[in-house]
């Protein structure tokens, strides 16, 4: 069976400065390009395609049938996939409001017992990395733990083009090496999760799913 992968791009903003604008999605392109190749199912969520609740009213609460179909469609997208690519620019050292605001319209239990991973992008020479940190702690209380490898695009508008291919002047194969070093890793925790979430013997546990009491203590 095909691994389903979402690849969520974590920029709302579709404007200059940086020049030229929208890195991310050059980012998350490249992303995609990689898991095509590897014969993965992967879609793109952008957050510019997608009206949320204003103001904030998560999928879960809603009453049953009740939730706008834009948040109806992508829940059952994110319970469908096997795993999760989060691509982010940092924001004063943190991961992107937008992303943010996208995953948490979601409960724990639409992601549980999956893998993801991080891939963080500049328009300078950090990368996104110190973004990525907290990006850990986040993925890992949805559920999703992200695997062990990340990357890391500096100077993004260097690497990638528009289509998420590489300009002339870049090493291309090296950046393809380095990706998947993330993905492949992603890819056999991915595949590892589904096998045991569906043909396991261990039950799995309960997950978050309306009220934060569930995770009280006694």
């Amino acid at each position: 069976m095909t691994l389903k992968f979402l690849v969520f791009l974590g920029s709302a903003r579709d404007s200059t400065p940086p020049r030229p604008a929208r890195l991310g999605h050059r980012v998350a392109k490249a992303c995609l390009a990689r898991l095509d190749a590897k014969g993965v199912q992967a879609s793109l969520v952008d957050p510019l395609d997608l009206t949320f609740p204003t103001p904030f009213k998560p999928h879960f609460a809603f009453a049953k049938g009740k939730a706008p179909e834009q948040l109806e469609t992508l829940a059952g997208e994110i319970a469908a996939a096997d795993g999760y690519v989060m691509v982010s620019p940092e924001y004063n050292h943190s991961m992107s409001p937008a992303l943010a605001d996208m995953l948490n319209h979601f409960g724990s239990s639409l992601y549980a017992y999956k893998a993801s991973a991080i891939a963080t992008y500049s328009a300078g020479q950090w990368g996104g990395t110190r973004a990525a940190v907290g990006m850990r702690t986040f993925l890992s209380e949805l559920g999703c733990l992200p695997v062990s490898a990340m990357i890391h695009a500096p100077k993004a508008q260097e690497i990638f083009d528009e289509a998420g291919g590489y300009p002339e002047g870049v090493d291309g194969p090296r950046w393809d090496g380095y990706l998947d070093r993330t993905l492949d890793q992603l890819l056999w925790w991915s595949e590892a999760a589904r096998r045991q979430r569906h043909e396991g013997t261990v039950e799995v546990p309960g997950a978050f799913t309306r009220d934060p009491s569930q995770r009280n203590a006694p």
